[in-house]
């Protein structure tokens, strides 16, 4: 028996309201200093977003879509929402990726959290790993909203496709 794409659909959703709450505190933790609880929400919001993307292409490959079947006056700016929204979602794969391995390499050059700023290679990594977040936690966060918004017109004005 083939697994339900509907359902798919919601456990999707359901992950990734979880990563995007991950994500933000994640960054509260890190703006308070905690960087071990830091760690651990952005390795979860990762996780999260990964069993998405499996989510979500499952849901595909089982042929459910959905298309807008809203207001006509709507439908430019339901569009160029969706547009956006899939350009920085595919652009948010390596803006994720690219820092988690900086910050990787940090963690194994310091040993630990707590020698990072006193290892110079360690240091020169999360560097590289906070300039590189200053791009991906805005556009992971607009990604997030911008589906979950999607999320929200197609379940008032969306219309399964056949297939």
């Amino acid at each position: 028996m083939l697994p339900d794409a509907a359902v798919i659909n919601q456990a999707a959703v359901f992950t990734i309201v979880l990563s995007g709450l991950a994500l933000l505190a994640g960054v509260y933790f890190i703006r308070s200093g905690n960087r071990e609880s830091h760690m651990r929400a952005m390795l979860s919001a990762s996780a999260l977003a990964t069993l998405f993307l499996v989510l979500y292409l499952t849901r595909l490959a089982l042929g459910y879509e959905k298309a807008y079947a809203g207001p006509a006056e709507w439908k430019l700016g339901y569009y160029a929402l969706l547009i956006s929204h899939i350009v920085l979602a595919a652009a948010n794969l390596p803006l994720a990726v690219i820092p988690l391995g900086y910050a990787y390499k940090g963690l194994k050059a310091a040993g630990n959290l707590a020698n990072v700023d006193s290892n110079p290679v360690a240091r020169a990594a999360f560097d590289a790993h906070r300039k590189w977040v200053r791009w991906t936690v805005p556009v992971w966060l607009y990604v997030a909203v911008t589906g979950w918004v999607i999320y929200l017109i197609l379940g008032r004005w969306g219309e399964v496709m056949p297939h």
